[in-house]
This record gives structure tokens, C-alpha cells and sequence, in this order.
């Protein structure tokens, strides 16, 4: 968890940080004070800390520590890029390894309340407008291709004056969703801000930890930072967008499964037409 977000941290932070990823067992059984003399800066530093990872205080911080020790270590589980030259047994090997990982971060930064807050918003919703720009467009258009099936009033945008004319005229129980990965895509800020403004539910789903995107919305969803570094062929970037679906998914079927009858009635409906359309 930490190691997600430790090179974005303000230096006291950090340090409060570094002093828990050597020392785990140590923070676990210290009061905020305590961590804080500890680790040569102050109780004030340590609940930032946890303001910036999302938790709701130093307790739930103390509980995803000891979350992370009685987790079993998997040292073949980091990020690995793809270098020029390299051999298709590498290529497989390395990128279901990259993608494995990222998903298995993903499950482990999910933060249950937020999570039933998401799909209680989305539940409620009569329209739901999906943003995200460049490739994470793409898992908006993937989002409203599956929330169609709930026979919900859905879009995605990848521009943001589309976006806006949609969001201009939000009602309250309207969920306005932006996808960037970064956190910082400055449109999708934007689109969070005017929702906010709006009255809708803003969700938003990006990497983890705090950002521009993050700070507007309302309801944060967050996927493994990846760890991605510059290298030739970005494959951290491919594991961040599948780890992106796989958090789309959980949602859709979350929702589905708390209104399993009506989905079962809209699914049989959209078999109809389809097979309709297609003549058969």
C-alpha cells in the first residue's frame, strides 16, 4: 500500500512512511504520537499520511498494515518490462505476470464502505456518464457497454464539451464517473468539479492515492499505482488498464447480483433483440 504511493508523499510523510515499511511491527503498536517521535516527525505527519492514503484514520492505517504482514510475500510478483530483442516465452511469462499483479493489487486496496457507497450510488442512479480521455476512454465506452444491461440511461465521453451539454442538466441521484489513471487529467478534474457543483454523484477511479481527480470527487475508487517506470514499451501501462476493466467488472457484477430478478428480466430482453436483429 505504501510502496504505491511513496514517491508522491510530502517529505514528512514519507518519512513517516519509510519508518512503517521497515518497521511494520513496530507501527502497528504505537500511538500516533508515538509514530511520529519514531520516525523524526509528528503525530500532525501522521494523520496527513492517512488522509493521503484514503483512510478514514490511524486505526484502519494500523489494520492495513497488519493486513499486509499476514499476507504470504511473493517475490515473483513485481512489474517487469519489456525489453527490444526479448523472446515470446519472456513476452507471455512477463505480461501475465504484470497483469496478475496488477489485479491482485487492485483486490487488496479495496476499501469495502467505499466500495457499497459506488454501487449504492450507481444502483440509484437514472443516468450514469462514464469520462475518461485517451485510454481511459476506452474502459468508459467498456463501462456503458455493461451498465446498459441494467436498462439504465448510460453514456461515455472521451470529449469534454460533450461531456458538459450531458453534465449541465444532472439531477441529484445522477452519477457522473471519471476514469483517469494518473489522477491528474486536468478534463476529467474539471468534469468532477461541475459535476460536484451540479448536485450529481461524482465517482472517480484512478491510481492510488491523492490527486487533482481525487480531490473532486465524491466517491474514490483507486487501482494499483503499478509502479510503472519509463521504459520502452510502457507494459505497466497495459496491466493499469486491465486492472481498470477488472474494477468495472466488480462493480457491474455487484450491481447486478444485489438486483439479480431485474437483471435476469433486462438480460433475457436483450437476448431477444439481439437475436431479432440478427435474423435469428
Amino acid at each position: 500500500m505504501l510502496d504505491e504511493v511513496m514517491d508522491r508523499l510530502p517529505p514528512s510523510e514519507r518519512k513517516v512512511a519509510q519508518y512503517i515499511v521497515k518497521h511494520p511491527q513496530e507501527a502497528i503498536y504505537s500511538t500516533a504520537t508515538e509514530l511520529g517521535t519514531v520516525s523524526s516527525t509528528s503525530s500532525a505527519a501522521v494523520i496527513r499520511l492517512c488522509k493521503s492514503l484514503g483512510l478514514n484514520g490511524f486505526q484502519e492505517l494500523k489494520l492495513r498494515i497488519s493486513g499486509d504482514l499476514h499476507k504470504p510475500s511473493k517475490p515473483d510478483s513485481a512489474y517487469s518490462d519489456i525489453q527490444p530483442g526479448e523472446d515470446q516465452e519472456s513476452i507471455v511469462e512477463k505480461m501475465t505476470n504484470n497483469s496478475l499483479t496488477a489485479i491482485r493489487e487492485t483486490a487488496a486496496l479495496a476499501n469495502y464502505d467505499t466500495l457499497g457507497k459506488a454501487v449504492a450510488a450507481l444502483k440509484k442512479a437514472e443516468k450514469i456518464h462514464f469520462f475518461g480521455v485517451g485510454a481511459s476512454g476506452i474502459i468508459a465506452q467498456d463501462a456503458q457497454q455493461k451498465f446498459l444491461r441494467m436498462n439504465k440511461a448510460v453514456s461515455a465521453f472521451t470529449d469534454i464539451h460533450n461531456a458538459a451539454m450531458y453534465i449541465a442538466n444532472v439531477k441529484e441521484n445522477d452519477v457522473v464517473f471519471g476514469i483517469s489513471f494518473s489522477g491528474e487529467t486536468s478534463e476529467t478534474a474539471k468534469v468532477m468539479e461541475l459535476a460536484r457543483k451540479k448536485g450529481a454523484v461524482a465517482i472517480s477511479l484512478t491510481r492510488y492515492g491523492t490527486s487533482r481527480v481525487v480531490d473532486q470527487a465524491e466517491i474514490n475508487l483507486f487501482i494499483s499505482a503499478s509502479r510503472e517506470v519509463p521504459a520502452p514499451f510502457r507494459s505497466g501501462a497495459t496491466s493499469s488498464r486491465l486492472a481498470q476493466l477488472h474494477m468495472i467488472d466488480i462493480l457491474f457484477i455487484s450491481v447486478v447480483t444485489e438486483e439479480f430478478e431485474e437483471a435476469t428480466v433486462y438480460h433475457e430482453e436483450i437476448r431477444k433483440a439481439i437475436d431479432f436483429v440478427k435474423g435469428e
